[in-house]
């Protein structure tokens, strides 16, 4: 039995010299952190990493093609047999993914053109109605809840939702948001 605390003995000798490190310390040892990881706050860090997870059905790690075919099997499309890497992809490559979609994404527009389909008369105003039963009623439908919070924003007395200024508003506090952090 050792007379040194937890069982630690007085040789100096490193216990994972560089002979004695397996394949797997080694590659990791090599490895510098991702830069990847600076684009994004700790919240977003997390809801990527939840999706990767729900994606990830196997749970190692790696969105391989067999995780791959059970989402497309559940959206209802075939996969195809491209031939592409065995590799998989792993969380660091997920989220490198998504900062390239994101940072090609323009917000504002998006949501400004998506807004505009309901705004006939191009006047920045849509009908609070109309927005209320698409947004429940029609594709990935959101409820009352996430409705209203949705739409917590400027309207006129008739009932009217001015899109155009609630972008605006978005925006101001989205870039609060961000400066705030830093």
């Amino acid at each position: 039995m050792s007379r040194y605390p937890y069982g630690l003995s007085a040789d100096i000798t490193p216990t994972n010299s560089p002979s004695k490190l397996t394949k797997a310390q080694k590659s990791r040892a090599r490895r510098e952190p991702s830069g990847v990881f600076s684009l994004f706050s700790p919240p977003q860090i997390q809801q990527f990493r939840e999706a990767f997870s729900l994606i990830d059905h196997d749970g190692d790690g790696i969105v391989g093609e067999q995780d791959l075919k059970h989402i497309f099997s559940s959206l209802g499309r075939g996969p195809s047999d491209d031939g592409g890497s065995d590799r998989g992809i792993t969380f660091p490559m997920f989220l490198t993914m998504m900062g390239e979609h994101l940072y090609d994404f323009d917000a504002d527009s998006e949501l400004v053109a998506a807004f505009e389909c309901f705004d006939e008369g191009d006047t920045g105003f849509v009908k609070c109605d109309e927005i209320r039963k698409w947004l429940g009623d029609v594709g990935e439908r959101m409820d009352e809840h996430e409705i209203d919070k949705l739409l917590k924003g400027p309207f006129t007395r008739n009932g009217q939702f001015n899109y155009r200024e609630w972008v605006k508003v978005l925006r101001v506090n989205t870039d609060n948001e961000e400066s705030e952090s830093q």
